[in-house]
């Protein structure tokens, strides 16, 4: 333990003092940009750096004056909730020139300022990579024309660069998500989900464009995330008669049913011979072939507004703090780097290598899961006759269990049509393991889960009941109707459920089947995975509500509130909400906390009061503490502010858990789902043997979960070590490494672990990482 103490690394050894560091926001807009810089600006003013401001992108930074301006703590208060960039960005002209460069680095020796944290897309990045290649021969060229000193040179004599991606296109090779593309989801979906319900009304066809220029990554996932019929992209253009067979499918998806249709085209598509495929010709097409009632909407700079998603705040807040280090860190010798997310980490890559990649284009279907994307869309949209799937005389059952959680749905949906691809046939249980032992189990089809991945809650019903009771009649059902493989989708319950049913395998042989688990719970508090699907639409609906709890106490100056939120003992909705709501202090169970704590942050808290920034937000999850409840911290900060604010609390309850599935969890269970079933498929293979499956290894036993960077199949009874049945969390939480953030973003002195930080990494070609992507 010693040993590990040893090796651990603390930002508390990097220091800020004396450095200056220029913040700005280039190219198009996106959601999320201002959580970015509002973590620039804190994190840089925490470590004694002096942050500045640079309007207006590029065209600020060549003109200078007003337009660099020193950042303090307050000026980036309520920046948080806000889409777009309130530091202004514009395409500059003028940056692209040396003479534009010159005057650039002039305005930047000026101030002393020799870190630049860019965020925008592949042009901003790259001519910040210039500049800084530049940096030395400008310089001298200052000091030839007179404009600076020997002295200004010498101080001034190294610019480091530190790049985020900042678009909603989702175009930049070496990170799964870019900031902005999961806010630009949610606008799209938004406008789908409505579209959908005007388009049943009166069986019409739909042709949706959305942006994203030469990359159709928003087109495809939102295509996943909706149940388009058809999609087109860039990087797939379709072979010469490709409009037969689109209206084919649209025929038959009338035929079986299906009151409207949904067709989604990036603005970029072309066909086989490079010509630009329009949503008008594709209305003249459906019309022409088929008579369908057919509307196009132009979705524009409807996907680039509006205010950011959860997801969006807590990649640019974890962004622009590794930014900072980053800077802090940087060397004469280190190259340019962008920082980003590679599964569920957060890393650092060289600049010009992902802008190499970028240009390669061809590799941008391989950037991010892209193809996994694309594979799994192809999964689950052409639908063979029964005729022409394989027949692999397996049933597979299919089965929610736990609490509701939005994104269960999508993955049933997802299950139950790659099943039918691989040959199985379905069966759907209704009311989890208590409806399995009463024998409501049926089969269901490829049309019964249409329309599916948009909607909240769990339609096949779902229990909290474990089968250890009632292990005879669940045998008997299994044999009944001949189930070969369960896959459960749930929370805590599912996976005690399914240790439950391994474990009976030596007494009920009925239970040596492949047995998969995929997590859903909002409370994401399942062992062996980082995400859990619900947990994204849960964190969308607290972080919405503090913003209009926030926006309230805008006109009642000096007020506190107490938010109360689930999660059982898994602190996970408190403390990550927290961080994407600009909390001032959370409350968890894994931190444990005493009234001096509390004395603290009243006190923290009546200092902020004499700020400019007059209001306070507070947040506890609900079983933080069973002594210090909501009600009491309430009372004692109402108590101990007296006279200096007041207090407001509000529990969340079981909103958090309603609603329809956000796109990350829409995205997630669909992907998740399908994974599981491939897996089940093969290991329905291995184990069919004289004429029956006999699977009783650990690992025919597995739950499916993302760990750092990579989804992994792991046998449930491996995880029990891993697990606190106690308090149903895992021993060890990835997200506790994020507390500290909020803790520094919100003025606290604390410690933060960097031992991840500093390592730059080569450029790959991406893998399956990507549960965002």
């Amino acid at each position: 333990m010693a040993k590990q103490q040893d090796t651990k690394k603390l930002f508390e050894d990097l220091s800020g003092a004396g450095k200056s560091i220029g913040v700005l926001t280039s190219g198009g807009d996106a959601q999320g940009m201002n959580a970015a810089v509002r973590a620039v600006v804190r994190m840089g003013i925490y470590v004694g750096a002096k942050v500045y401001f640079i309007h207006e992108g590029y065209q600020g930074m060549v003109d200078g004056g007003d337009n660099i301006e020193e950042a303090s703590w307050e000026s980036v208060s309520s920046m948080l909730q806000v889409g777009g960039t309130v530091i202004g960005s514009a395409r500059c002209k003028e940056f692209r020139s040396h003479e534009g460069r010159l005057k650039a680095a002039h305005q930047l020796v000026l101030r002393g300022i020799t870190n630049l944290c860019v965020i925008g897309g592949d042009g901003s990045l790259t001519g910040a990579n210039l500049f800084r290649e530049e940096w030395s021969g400008l310089l001298e060229e200052l000091v030839q024309q007179g404009l600076i000193d020997e002295e200004a040179a010498q101080n001034n004599s190294e610019l480091h660069i530190v790049g985020m991606v900042g678009s909603i296109d989702n175009d930049f090779c070496g990170t799964d998500m870019t900031i902005g593309t999961d806010s630009a989801l949610h606008r799209i979906i938004e406008v789908v989900d409505a579209i959908m319900t005007t388009a049943q009304s009166h069986q019409r066809t739909f042709v949706l464009e959305v942006m994203g220029r030469h990359c159709g990554y928003l087109a495809l996932v939102s295509a996943l995330a909706c149940g388009a019929d058809w999609v087109l992209i860039p990087e797939m253009p379709p072979e010469d008669g490709w409009e037969e067979h689109m209206c084919q499918k649209l025929s038959e998806n009338r035929a079986d049913k299906k009151r409207l249709n949904i067709i989604i085209v990036a603005e970029g598509a072309i066909d086989c011979h490079n010509k630009p495929i329009t949503t008008n010709h594709i209305k003249e097409l459906v019309v022409s072939c088929l008579g369908f009632d057919t509307r196009v909407t132009i979705l524009g700079h409807v996907q680039r507004g509006g205010t950011p998603s959860a997801f969006d705040r807590i990649l640019a807040s974890r962004m622009g703090v590794e930014a900072v280090l980053a800077l802090l860190e940087a060397s004469d010798s280190t190259p340019a780097c962008v920082v980003s997310l590679c599964g569920n980490q957060a890393v650092r890559l060289p600049l010009m290598e992902c802008v190499q990649m970028v240009s390669a284009y061809v590799s941008l279907i391989f950037c991010r899961s892209f193809e996994n994307n694309l594979n799994t869309y192809k999964l689950l949209s052409y639908h063979k006759a029964d005729s022409e799937l394989p027949n692999s005389s397996f049933n597979v059952a299919v089965l929610n269990v736990g609490a509701p959680a939005a994104g269960m749905n999508a993955a049933v949906r997802s299950a139950v049509r790659v099943g039918i691809k691989e040959g199985h046939k379905m069966f759907a249980v209704n009311d989890g393991f208590e409806g399995f032992y009463n024998g409501q189990i049926k089969e269901i089809t490829w049309g019964d889960v249409a329309g599916w991945t948009g909607q909240g809650g769990s339609i096949l019903g779902t229990k909290r009941t474990l089968p250890a009771k009632h292990l005879d009649k669940i045998a008997e059902q299994i044999r009944i109707h001949n189930i070969n493989a369960l896959l459960v989708i749930g929370g805590f319950e599912a996976f005690e459920c399914l240790l439950q049913l391994y474990e009976a395998r030596t007494s009920h042989e009925d239970f040596c089947i492949p047995m998969c688990m995929l997590p859903a719970t909002i409370s994401n508090n399942v062992p062996g995975t980082d995400l859990s699907i619900g947990a994204d639409t849960s964190l969308n609906a607290i972080v919405e509500t503090c913003d209009r709890i926030k926006q309230s106490a805008s006109g009642t100056k000096r007020r506190v509130f107490i938010i109360e939120t689930m999660g059982g003992y898994c602190g996970y909705l408190a403390s990550v909400g927290g961080l994407a709501a600009g909390a001032d202090t959370v409350y968890i169970y894994e931190e444990p906390f005493d009234i001096r704590d509390l004395q603290s942050n009243v006190e923290h808290l009546t200092e902020k009061m004499k700020t400019g920034i007059q209001r306070g937000l507070v947040l506890r999850n609900e079983n933080s503490n069973e002594n210090f409840t909501t009600d009491f911290i309430y009372q004692l900060y109402s108590e101990e502010g007296k006279g200096v604010f007041d207090c407001r609390k509000n529990v969340l309850g079981h909103m958090q858990q309603g609603g329809a599935p956000s796109p990350f969890d829409r995205n997630f269970g669909t992907k998740i789902a399908a994974k599981a079933i491939q897996w089940i498929s093969r290991k329905l293979k291995e184990s069919y043997k004289d004429g029956k499956v006999f699977a009783n290894t650990e690992d025919t036993a597995c739950l499916l979960g993302m760990r750092r960077r990579t989804m992994a199949f792991q046998p449930v009874v491996q995880l029990k070590d891993e697990t606190d049945f106690a308090h149903r969390i895992p021993k060890e939480q990835w997200w506790l490494k994020l507390h500290p953030l909020m803790k520094i973003l919100a003025k606290y002195k604390t410690s933060y672990d960097v031992s991840d930080s500093g390592q730059l990494e080569p450029v790959t070609r991406g893998g399956e990482s990507g549960a965002a992507g």
